[in-house]
């Protein structure tokens, strides 16, 4: 990163966020540490943070709800924390709008990946993207790489986090094409799935929310058994 990102550390267990936040200073980030969803506020009131480590399990207001809380007032990138057993809070914190989530026991130096690949994908620079167009146009919306925004028909900007955005535009390179759900991870994410990976899975489901005339018939986002996902409209790219 080109500046210091500042990490605000949700996480009511000392001990982890302080080995968290002494591994992440040592890799040139700036850390706050907040126990729970109040300390947390004071701390957003206080300063601008870059990214959110959230823990799904704290005390009063949980995770899950910090996170829904989050997303309806802003795009700031949510990175989850949650425990092994807990892969359904993992999806639903998908669903809500967490951009990743990562389980417990971590190595530090993969949070730390995780976090600069978030960070990396919301600081795209404005200008044109990887395949030399900067907008793309389908079924009547507008996907802008620079501004990276999506405007509807009636040209009102749709609400989109970041990994929603960035799977949105890979689909939007490649229409007409069956992408994989690894190959979609690998371009939006840079990493390799786990043994349970459904992240995708949650992506598109929220995707089709916003798009789709009938999100449980979807007509763009076409689901490919045993193959992924096809991207059905025509895109214009400019």
């Amino acid at each position: 990163m080109s500046t210091t990102p500042h990490i605000l550390i949700v996480e009511d267990d000392r001990e982890i966020s302080t080995l968290i936040a002494r591994y992440l200073r040592g890799n040139d980030c700036r850390v706050s540490i907040a126990g729970d969803g109040r300390e947390m506020d004071r701390l957003l009131a206080d300063s601008r943070v870059d990214l959110i480590v959230l823990d799904l399990m704290l005390p009063g207001e949980d995770g899950l709800s910090i996170c829904r809380r989050l997303r309806a007032a802003s795009g700031m990138p949510i990175l989850m924390l949650t425990a092994k057993s807990e892969e359904i809070d993992r999806i639903v914190g998908l669903e809500i709008g967490a951009d990743d989530y990562l389980a417990k026991p971590f190595n530090p130096r993969e949070l730390l990946a995780r976090i600069r690949a978030i960070l990396r994908r919301g600081a795209a620079a404005p200008g044109r993207d990887d395949e030399g167009v900067r907008r793309h146009a389908f079924a009547g919306f507008v996907l802008d790489a620079g501004l990276r925004q999506l405007l509807n028909p009636e040209g009102a900007q749709v609400s989109l986090t970041g990994a929603e955005f960035d799977l949105l535009h890979a689909m939007c390179l490649r229409p007409g094409r069956v992408l994989s759900r690894d190959q979609l991870l690998d371009l939006t994410q840079g990493r390799a799935p786990g043994p349970f990976e459904r992240s995708i899975d949650v992506l598109v489901s929220r995707i089709r929310q916003k798009i789709e005339r009938d999100p449980r018939n979807p007509e763009m986002i076409k689901t490919i058994r045993s193959g992924g996902y096809l991207f059905t409209p025509e895109v214009v790219s400019t």
